[in-house]
């Protein structure tokens, strides 16, 4: 059996190994999904919606003891850990009072005495989570699910497995019954097999590019239901009439959270040739006076990658780019010190054709593409195969919204960071993937729109 390591990111320390279940394990799991489905489905919807409100305070009651796994497990600041719980929580809150809405059957008029769109569930849903927000990424979708009466099985990273094991403990420790929500702590291999099981109705992934390809290739072969959550290359329009001291700020927040490991993390920042220079000096001076540390440290503002692999790959990257012709203002090595450390890097005239401009870089590394004017920075904005978000900035509110509306991407946000809301719909386009996560699109994702139509 194939064992699975959790490595402290900050010290390099193994936190724990687990062994992945047998093909018998699993067996079972898929089986006791199976079972559970018609009971779960049939129970009244205000008997889940209370489920989720005990989820909720399940999460709460553990929001430290989750937060510093999180931070051991793969290396997010404590504060964004503690952030990253009550998010989970609050989503809990928000089905909970607004879920059963979403579900209620639509009436239509049509040739019937009576017509309507019926949302029912599909039955057992898996899950392939990555390790990134190793518990917002799980919930987001495991939330709505169960509660439009599906039953959950969740694959998570191998890194995390500790996170994996703990949301189990929280649906155990909210009473739901055996068989809602089941973490399979299983290696990439044996994820295909899970698909092609004919009792697993559905998949959602959120992951890489190549394992959405995987995936979706997967289960089209068996005519699965899917929603892939994919890579993103985020841009970051700053106009030239921007409010230049406070987007700065705001520049380095979007680029730098959870470390830069982030789909939605603004990753191009494309600006204006008249303020090009000044942003950079003033995103240069933000980098160069972040604290670089311990997660668990309250000061710190920047931890450490999650894995050695992650961070030779940043660094071969941003090598690639230098070479290109980028120019390394500041940054572009690693930190010599125990852990997997990489100082916040900040490269100008990144133009396509670059690794920085046509790759997803998940690490802290914020590269500058300089624009001739509004039109151009649209143009440069949309050359990229991603499609996940894009920010504008701009004291112009209504030519910013005009500017979104241009962008090739399923978030468009103006004069504010990319972010993931439990009352708005969330996912991507292009190379960013399909389908929709949260708000009343995300639970309607794994239902059948069943049509009923009565003489």
């Amino acid at each position: 059996m194939s064992q699975m390591i959790s490595i402290n990111p900050a010290s390099g320390e193994r936190l724990e190994t687990r062994t992945a279940l047998g093909d018998g394990e699993v067996d079972a799991a898929i089986a006791g999904a199976q079972e559970r489905f018609p009971a779960w489905s049939a129970l009244p919807l205000p008997e889940r919606t209370r489920a989720l409100r005990r989820l909720a305070s399940a999460l709460r009651e553990r929001s430290e003891t989750l937060a510093r796994l999180a931070t051991a497990e793969m290396g997010k600041r404590i504060a964004e850990s503690r952030a990253e719980v009550e998010k989970c929580a609050v989503l809990c809150d928000y089905y909970a009072a607004h879920g059963p809405d979403f579900l209620v059957d639509t009436m239509v008029a049509s040739d019937a005495g009576r017509s309507l769109i019926a949302w029912q569930p599909l039955g057992a849903v898996l899950l392939v989570m990555p390790w990134n927000f190793p518990y917002w990424q799980a919930m987001r979708q495991a939330v709505p699910a169960t509660l439009a009466g599906n039953t959950i099985l969740l694959k998570h990273a191998s890194n995390v497995q500790g996170c994996a094991a703990a949301l189990q403990e929280v649906f155990d420790a909210a009473e739901f019954p055996g068989g809602v929500f089941r973490n399979l702590a299983i290696g990439s291999g044996a994820v295909q097999r899970v698909i092609e099981d004919p009792r697993v109705r559905g998949v959602s992934l959120t992951g890489s590019e190549g394992a959405g390809r995987a995936v979706s290739a997967a289960a089209g072969q068996h005519l699965k239901k899917t929603v892939l959550e994919l890579g993103g290359s985020d841009a970051f329009i700053v106009l030239a009439d921007a409010d230049l001291e406070h987007v700065i700020g705001q520049a380095a927040k979007a680029r730098f959270q959870n470390n830069g490991e982030t789909c939605i993390a603004a990753k191009r920042f494309i600006v204006e040739e008249a303020i090009a220079e000044d942003f950079v000096s003033g995103l240069k001076a933000k980098l160069e006076a972040m604290r670089v540390g311990n997660p668990m440290d309250e000061e710190t503002d920047l931890g450490p990658l999650a894995r050695e692999d992650l961070l030779d790959d940043l660094h071969d990257q941003v090598n690639r780019s230098i070479e290109a012709g980028a120019l390394c203002v500041t940054g572009g090595q690693r930190l010599e010190r125990p852990g997997t450390f990489y100082a916040p890097t900040l490269l100008d005239h990144v133009r396509p054709g670059m690794a920085a401009f046509d790759e997803e870089t998940f690490g802290p590394v914020a590269a500058v593409s300089r624009a001739a004017d509004a039109d151009d920075a649209v143009a440069l904005a949309n050359a990229s195969r991603y499609g996940l978000g894009g920010s504008v900035w701009t004291t112009d509110r209504a030519r910013g919204e005009a500017i979104a509306r241009r962008l090739e991407c399923g978030c468009a946000f103006v004069n504010g960071i990319v972010k993931s809301d439990p009352r708005l719909p969330f996912g991507g386009v292009k190379d960013s993937g399909y389908g929709r996560e949260l708000s009343a699109l995300g639970i309607r994702e794994f239902v059948n729109a069943k049509t009923i139509w009565v003489d």
